[in-house]
């Protein structure tokens, strides 16, 4: 089974995070030595790649569930008396 291609939030909340984050932990810990850059960046890109798999993923509909429910099973029927009702008050008013 292959993994399925990341979407275009999951690049940007990635992305965001490993770039604010990087600069976040850099600016706290006051680190200018080689090591602690190189922890602060590999910290930075775990956490970039927890928050984009974490970013949910858009449902896709089948086929079978659409043909299922059928095109009108999502609107609620309207009474047709309380519509030809208001539409023939209306118009006999404006006759007498």
């Amino acid at each position: 089974m292959a993994m399925p291609r990341p979407t275009a939030a999951q690049f940007a909340y990635g992305s965001c995070t490993v770039i604010f984050s990087t600069f976040a932990m850099l600016l706290l810990s006051q680190t200018s030595s080689g090591p602690g850059v190189a922890v602060i960046a590999v910290a930075a890109l775990a956490l970039g790649l927890l928050v984009a798999m974490t970013v949910p993923q858009p449902r896709t509909r089948t086929a079978t569930t659409v043909a299922a429910r059928g095109p009108a099973a999502d609107r609620a029927p309207v009474p047709a008396a309380r519509i030809s009702a208001g539409a023939g008050d209306s118009a006999r008013r404006r006759a007498a």
